[in-house]
C-alpha cells in the first residue's frame, strides 16, 4: 500500500470538525455537540437518528463515550431493499436493529489515520469490521468512507455510503448453510451441544469439515455417535470450542487457546501455514451472530483420546 497516497485520499475526504456542514448550522462550530446532536444537525442522517431512537441507543451515544461511529447517510439506508427500514423500525425487530446499529460503532475515538493502519476493527456488536485502504480510498466492510474525522464532544464520526449488516446466523446455522459440516452438526446434535452453540455465547469454534471427519479411521464417527460413547464425543467436540470471540491474529499472538474441554490447544505458523495443534487452518475469522468459526482440515483429538 502506498501510505502517502492513502493519507492524501483521507485528507481529501476529511471535513474539519470545526466547520462540518450541518445543514441549518453551516459554518457553526460543533465541538460542543455530541455524536447524536452532530448527526441530527447535519440533516443527512435522519434515518440513522430515527433508528437510534427506535433501538433505544440515543442516550448511549449521547453519553461520555468516547465512540467512533461509521455513520450511514439517508442515501445509504435508501439503498437497502424496499421495506427493510420500515421492518427494522418495528418494536418486534428491536434486537436485530440494535445489532445492526452497534455494528457501526467501535469503542474509543479512532481517527482515520489509525483506521487505515489495521485490517479490521472490533464493533460494539462484537463482530469485526474489515478495513481496506488503497489508492482508491478506504472501505469499511462493503461501504466506502466518504468523510472522515468529524469530531464530536464524545467521539468521532466517519461517514459511509452503505449500511453495514452483521451476520444474523448462529454458529450452527452458519455451518449448516455452508453445507460442508454435516458430520460436525450431527455430532453436536448427538452430544447435545447444538443448542449451546445456538445460544448467546460467544464461542470460537475450530470446525472440522466433512472431509476431516472422513479421514478418521473407518468406523470412528459411527462409534462416537453411539449413545454409550456420548461422554467421549462431548470431550472431543469441546476440544474444538473456546469461550469468547478469538480471531486469528489474537490466537496466533497468544500461541494457544484454552478449550471448553479444559485443556489448551497450541496455535502457530509452520512453513507459512497456520496450524491449531496439527490441523491446518484453511479458512479464518468467519463471523457469526454468536461467535467465530475457523475451518480446520483435521479433527482435533484430546491427548488421551483412544
Amino acid at each position: 500500500m502506498n501510505s502517502l497516497i492513502v493519507m492524501a485520499t483521507l485528507a481529501f475526504i476529511s471535513t474539519p470538525a470545526a466547520w462540518f456542514d450541518c445543514g441549518s448550522c453551516t459554518a457553526s462550530k460543533v465541538e460542543a455537540m455530541d455524536i447524536v446532536d452532530t448527526a441530527v444537525s447535519a440533516g443527512s442522517f435522519n434515518t440513522l437518528a430515527a433508528a437510534l431512537q427506535a433501538a433505544g441507543l440515543v442516550d448511549t451515544l449521547k453519553g461520555s463515550g468516547p465512540f467512533t461511529v461509521f455513520a450511514p447517510t439517508d442515501e445509504a439506508f435508501a439503498k437497502l431493499p424496499k421495506g427493510t427500514v420500515e421492518t427494522l423500525l418495528k418494536p418486534e425487530n428491536k434486537d436485530r436493529l440494535v445489532s445492526i446499529l452497534t455494528y457501526h460503532v467501535t469503542a474509543g475515538a479512532v481517527p482515520a489515520k489509525n483506521v487505515v493502519n489495521v485490517n479490521a476493527v472490533a464493533s460494539v456488536n462484537g463482530q469485526r469490521l474489515s478495513v481496506k485502504a488503497d489508492t482508491h480510498g478506504v472501505r469499511i466492510g462493503n461501504a466506502e468512507v466518504v468523510k472522515t474525522d468529524i469530531e464530536c464532544s464524545n467521539g468521532i464520526i466517519h461517514v459511509i455510503d452503505e449500511v453495514l449488516l452483521p451476520s444474523d446466523m448462529t454458529i450452527v446455522e452458519t455451518a449448516a448453510k455452508a453445507g460442508t459440516f454435516k458430520t460436525l452438526i450431527a455430532a453436536c446434535q448427538a452430544a447435545g451441544l447444538d443448542k449451546a452453540l445456538m445460544g448467546d455465547g460467544p464461542y470460537t469454534v475450530f470446525a472440522p469439515t466433512d472431509k476431516a471427519f472422513a479421514a478418521l479411521p473407518e468406523g470412528t464417527v459411527e462409534n462416537l455417535l453411539r449413545p454409550e460413547n456420548k461422554g467421549a464425543l462431548v470431550a472431543i467436540l469441546k476440544y474444538h470450542v473456546v469461550a469468547g470471540r478469538v480471531y486469528s491474529d489474537q490466537a496466533l499472538q497468544a500461541k494457544q487457546a484454552k478449550t471448553l474441554e479444559g485443556r489448551a490447544v497450541s496455535i502457530r505458523v509452520q512453513n507459512g501455514k497456520p496450524l491449531v495443534e496439527d490441523a491446518g487452518l484453511v479458512a479464518l475469522d468467519l463471523d457469526t451472530s454468536n461467535g467465530v468459526i475457523h475451518v480446520i482440515d483435521t479433527v482435533l483429538l484430546p491427548p488421551d483420546a483412544s
